[in-house]
C-alpha cells in the first residue's frame, strides 16, 4: 500500500480508502470481515457516514458505523476514520442539515455507534443553504476543539462553496475544511473544471468517491448487453442502465476493457489507477460489497499507467468543458 499526506495535513492515509456504503451487502458479519481484511491489507482510511447501512437501506441507518466500530476494536490507533453529518436521519424538523443543534447531536450519536471518543475527519455530507455558514463552521470548530474530531471536511460542495467556507473559517479564526470528497471517475470529470485548481491552491486533500462510476467501470457491464442478472444495474438501477451506457460511456468502457487486456490488469484496476495518477487526488474510495471485489481494486496500487495509455484514457473521456 502507498501512503500520502492528507492534503497539507500531517496525517498520512492510504491511496485507497474503504467506503462503508455497503450498497450490495446485507450480511453484517461479512461486512465486518471485509473491513478487517482491508486493514490487514494496509488500508488505513475508512470512510463512513451516519446514514450508511447494509443494502443502502434507510431502515439500516447507522449500522455501518456500528459494524466499523466492531471491526476496528484493538486497531483504533492505527486507522483514520471519517463520518458524515447533514443527511436526513429521521422525520423531525431538526433531523437533517448543518445547524449547531444537528451537528452536535449527531457527532455524539456517531461516536456511540463507533465506540470511540473521536473521529479523525468529520465531514459535512452536503451544503446546507438553510443554515448560516458561520453557524456550521463554528459548530464544527467546537467539535474539533472538544477533541471529538481531529479535522473537518466537506462532501459534494461546488468549488465556490468550499472557497466561501474557507473564507468564513479564516474570518472566525476557526478550523477550516482540510479536505473535500466528491465524485470523480472516467465518466465524470467535472471536478477538473474548477475544483482541481482550488485543491492545488489551498492544499486540500481530495477523496474521490465512485471511482468505478457505480460499477459501470468494474468490468461487470458491457455496452449493448443487458446488465447481468442480480447486479445493481439490473435491479435497483435498471431503469437508468440503458441511458448510462450510451455515448461517451460506451467509448470509455470499451477503451478501459482494451487497455486492461493489453496491460494484464482488471478493468477496475485500470480505472482506479487512472484516477490515482492525478496529483490532486489523495485517495480513491472503493465501495466493495465483498472481499473479492476489494482485492481486485487493491491491485490498482503499486504501479503506474504508461504515459501513452494515460493519454488514451484522457482523450476518450474528455472533461465536460472540452466536449
Amino acid at each position: 500500500m502507498e501512503y500520502v499526506n492528507f492534503g497539507r495535513a500531517g496525517v498520512k492515509v492510504s491511496r485507497l480508502a474503504l467506503g462503508m456504503g455497503l450498497r450490495g451487502q446485507a450480511d453484517e458479519k461479512l461486512a465486518q470481515r471485509m473491513v478487517e481484511h482491508a486493514v490487514d491489507q494496509g488500508i488505513n482510511l475508512l470512510d463512513c457516514a451516519n446514514i450508511y447501512g447494509p443494502m443502502d437501506d434507510r431502515a439500516n441507518i447507522g449500522q455501518s458505523e456500528t459494524i466499523l466500530g466492531r471491526a476496528i476494536k484493538g486497531k483504533r490507533d492505527h486507522v483514520v476514520i471519517t463520518s458524515k453529518v447533514a443527511s436526513r436521519v429521521g422525520s423531525g424538523p431538526n433531523d437533517s442539515g448543518l445547524s449547531r443543534y444537528h451537528i452536535l447531536r449527531e457527532i455524539e450519536a456517531s461516536l456511540r455507534r463507533l465506540q470511540t471518543d473521536h473521529v479523525d475527519v468529520y465531514l459535512v455530507h452536503s451544503f446546507d443553504p438553510t443554515t448560516p455558514l458561520e453557524e456550521t463552521v463554528r459548530a464544527l470548530d467546537d467539535v474539533v476543539r472538544s477533541g471529538k474530531a481531529r479535522y473537518v471536511g466537506c462532501c459534494n460542495y461546488a468549488a465556490w462553496q468550499v472557497c466561501r467556507a474557507l473564507w468564513v473559517a479564516d474570518t472566525l479564526n476557526a478550523n477550516g475544511y482540510m479536505c473535500v470528497q466528491n465524485q470523480y471517475n472516467l465518466l465524470n470529470r467535472q471536478l477538473e473544471v474548477e475544483m482541481f485548481g482550488l485543491v492545488r491552491d489551498q492544499g486540500l486533500g481530495l477523496m474521490a468517491y465512485s471511482p468505478l462510476a457505480v460499477g459501470l467501470l468494474s468490468g461487470t457491464y458491457r455496452p449493448g448487453q443487458p446488465a447481468p442478472d442480480g447486479s445493481l444495474w439490473a435491479t435497483r438501477l435498471a431503469a437508468n442502465f440503458d441511458g448510462a451506457m450510451q455515448g461517451t460511456a460506451t467509448s470509455v468502457v470499451n477503451t478501459v476493457q482494451q487497455v486492461a487486456a493489453e496491460l494484464g490488469k482488471s478493468e477496475a484496476q485500470v480505472a482506479v489507477a487512472w484516477l490515482l495518477s492525478h496529483p490532486e487526488v489523495t485517495c480513491a474510495i472503493s465501495g466493495p460489497d465483498t472481499i473479492e471485489q476489494l482485492d481486485d481494486v487493491l491491485g490498482a496500487v503499486g504501479w503506474e499507467l504508461p504515459a501513452d495509455v494515460r493519454q488514451q484514457l484522457d482523450d476518450v473521456s474528455l472533461p465536460i468543458t472540452a466536449r
